[in-house]
């Protein structure tokens, strides 16, 4: 493929179950900590994503949106838990399509990484109770009615993201959070319908994709994102990931993004110090993997930073779409920067915009310090 031909790649048009984006490159997920204290959208908040939609990406993935008060790991989430949240929504959405944007909603229940200070002191939900070695807090394992009740949630959030105009719903099964955490054998160590062995710990997720389903209908677009690779010993691997792929797609799921590790692993999620093109798109291995193994869209994130390296991704088939997080909360309009010719985003991948719980709200504070 001729150099010309790679770059027209990342700005084509791309079709996930009817769903048309403008070109291959996706906001992935980013808690932005800018919902008001009871998750619902606020103006700084709608404007943000406007601002994504004018700046050129294909395809956004709002930060996690709760779909059960049980489930809450950060303040001021961005929560679809209820209907009262709809109308808020609704106008987030309208605003994004104004703007020429499309957008997907998140879902996300936290599990065992919930603080009990954001869930009224009471321990966190899993599906085993294995401390978590990052904070020492243990979960207490699910009860069968629990896990059920957590399963409607999440087709009932489905439902409210096609009612408030969504273009599509992803479910995070990444990173240690509750869907990830049924998946992955470190943190399930069950020994009925929801763990055991490999088939056993998917059941989880194919039960909220069914709920999903019935919720938002046969032709919504849902989507999964999920960890390629826990990055810790015990932990899910690329071909046990790959296999509940495989189950997923012949389930019907319509997209896959590929990210991995979780708050104990040795190696972070989100890495610092993504300087130099080799350090770029560290998912990439995985996606290559998913993409023999799999038909449907495969979006890989993890520290895309320059345009070269995102098309070389697309053109050695690692990938369909290539996700990035970070770069854009420095520069929302870097895929029309890219565009114009700029080859390197302008984030220095200090992670200061990951200090959630320190910031006011999640943005460059590089930038603010002139770096």
């Amino acid at each position: 493929m001729e150099e010309g031909e790679t770059k027209k790649m990342l700005f084509e048009p791309v079709s996930i179950s009817g769903l048309t984006a403008k070109n291959r490159i996706v906001r992935s997920a980013t808690y932005e900590k800018r919902a008001d204290e009871d998750g619902f959208a606020t103006e700084e908040l709608i404007n943000m994503y406007e601002e994504l939609a004018r700046g050129g990406v294909g395809l956004i993935v709002t930060g996690v949106a709760l779909v059960h008060p049980s489930g809450r790991g950060m303040p001021k989430m961005l929560s679809v838990h209820s209907d009262r949240y709809i109308d808020k929504l609704s106008e987030l959405t309208g605003r994004v399509h104004a703007a020429g944007g499309v957008i997907a909603l998140q879902l996300l229940h936290g599990g065992r990484q919930c603080p009990p200070l954001y869930i009224g002191g009471e321990a966190p939900m899993a599906p085993s109770e294995v401390p978590d070695t990052s904070t020492g807090i243990t979960p207490r394992a699910m009860r069968d009615e629990e896990i059920w009740m957590i399963i409607e949630a999440f087709g009932e959030a489905a439902r409210r993201g096609l009612a408030a105009g969504f273009d599509a719903v992803q479910i995070h099964a990444a990173h240690g959070y509750l869907v990830s955490s049924f998946l992955s054998p470190y943190t399930n160590r069950r020994d009925d319908y929801w763990g055991g062995d490999e088939e056993r710990r998917f059941h989880f997720v194919e039960e909220a994709y069914k709920a999903m389903r019935a919720g938002a209908g046969k032709s919504f677009p849902l989507m999964i994102k999920m960890n390629g690779d826990d990055l810790l010993p015990g932990g899910i691997t690329p071909g046990e990931s790959m296999r509940a792929a495989r189950r997923l797609e012949d389930m019907g799921i319509d997209a896959i993004e590929i990210s991995g590790g979780m708050r104990e692993s040795a190696i972070k999620t989100i890495r610092p110090g993504i300087l130099k093109p080799q350090d770029e798109a560290y998912f990439r291995d995985i996606g290559a993997l998913f993409k023999k193994n799999v038909s449907v869209p495969v979006i890989v994130t993890g520290g895309m930073r320059t345009r070269k390296v995102m098309e070389g991704v697309l053109k050695r088939g690692e990938a369909d779409l290539a996700g990035m997080s970070r770069p854009l909360i420095r520069q929302p309009d870097l895929p029309k920067l890219f565009k114009q010719g700029r080859e390197k985003a302008d984030c220095i991948s200090c992670n200061k915009c990951a200090n959630f719980l320190k910031l006011d709200t999640v943005r460059c504070v590089a930038l603010e310090e002139g770096a």
